[in-house]
């Protein structure tokens, strides 16, 4: 039987696993993430197949240990958690889960942009504390305002959906500019200067590539409105963190609306936290800068959750169930190595 060991396995994920393996795998499910500081038995470094979501990272370091890997099965599109460099040299095949979230992230993304422009978090927490300020949560409405999109794959395109639904003129940055968009919800394809110049709004759905690392940064956001907000739920490192921290309390943009950070793991990986020493120089600057965006109150940060629907999890379970079969019978499916 093939050996095959699930990382980060969540409790609602169990059943599912569970009997989608059992009598066909020789199966392990391992609730904690795999990464430089996971303890490791004898049994799980023999595995032909591991699977894994974001909250693993799987560096040279962490894959050198398994000698007999052959596929990484993500529950996850994006893979950058990944050295698939290393993986490509090592004939090691990495499928990932593609068009799992695309409603969920894109309902998610538009709602933590409801909740930024009009304070619904704190006017919520106020009620509860019998503190009735009205003009202390003045908001805008998104009605007839700009959102510039970072990024028209499937997410992007449907958070386009939900803001054309909403009446905003909708602004798109993409290598790929697509006729049906402009022609559905009259998107206007622009380059990414005037995307930060001109939007109300901007909404981050790009996967992270060498190229794209940190493009919010100093420069990006003095270019940008002092009344903007910026949403992301796509990857932390897509902004740079410092300039967003400062660029909100210096008043260069309005505030922020996060599912993602960087360095979002050393918060939640109680090896990690724990264990300071071993986080490299820019981890523990990272660690710093996120808490103190917790305390502004014009951020909201989510625990990386945009995904988190039932529809989703069944989705992103019922592909990298497939992906496995297929790799079983010879066949790489939804391959993120090219």
């Amino acid at each position: 039987m093939i050996r095959i060991i699930y990382f980060d396995v969540e409790k609602y994920e169990e059943e599912f696993l569970k009997s989608h393996n059992e009598g066909k795998y020789d199966y392990r499910l391992i609730f904690e993430p795999l990464n430089s500081v996971t303890k490791l038995s004898d049994e799980l470094l023999n595995a032909e197949i591991i699977s894994v979501f974001t909250t693993s990272r799987l560096t040279k370091e962490v894959l050198e240990k398994f000698p007999n890997l052959k596929l990484i099965a993500l529950r996850s599109v994006g893979f950058n958690h990944i050295d698939t460099d290393y993986c490509k040299e090592h004939n090691i095949a990495v499928e990932n889960s593609p068009n799992y979230g695309n409603k969920s992230v894109a309902e998610f993304a538009f709602g933590l942009m409801l909740n930024v422009c009009r304070k619904i978090i704190p006017a919520e927490e106020n009620y509860k504390n019998m503190i009735i300020q009205p003009n202390e949560l003045i908001g805008t409405e998104l009605g007839g305002k700009t959102v510039g999109i970072i990024g028209l794959g499937a997410i992007g395109t449907a958070f386009a959906r939900l803001a054309h639904g909403f009446d905003m003129k909708i602004l798109g940055y993409d290598i790929y500019p697509k006729q049906e968009l402009i022609e559905k919800y009259s998107i206007e394809y622009t380059d990414f200067e005037t995307i930060l110049q001109k939007s109300d709004f901007i909404s981050l759905h790009a996967p992270l590539t060498k190229d794209n690392f940190h493009m919010f940064n100093v420069d990006a956001f003095k270019k940008m409105k002092n009344s903007a907000v910026i949403i992301n739920t796509a990857r932390g490192e897509l902004i740079d963190s410092e300039a967003l921290y400062n660029a909100i309390t210096s008043r260069e943009i309005l505030g922020a609306g996060l599912d993602v950070l960087e360095s979002e793991d050393t918060i939640n990986d109680f090896d990690l936290v724990i264990g300071l020493n071993r986080l490299s120089k820019d981890e523990l600057k990272n660690s710093l800068i996120n808490s103190r965006l917790f305390q502004l109150p014009n951020v909201i940060i989510t625990p990386h959750m945009a995904y988190n629907t039932n529809e989703a999890i069944t989705r992103i379970l019922t592909t990298t169930m497939n992906n496995i079969h297929a790799f079983e019978q010879g066949t790489i499916q939804n391959s993120v190595i090219r």
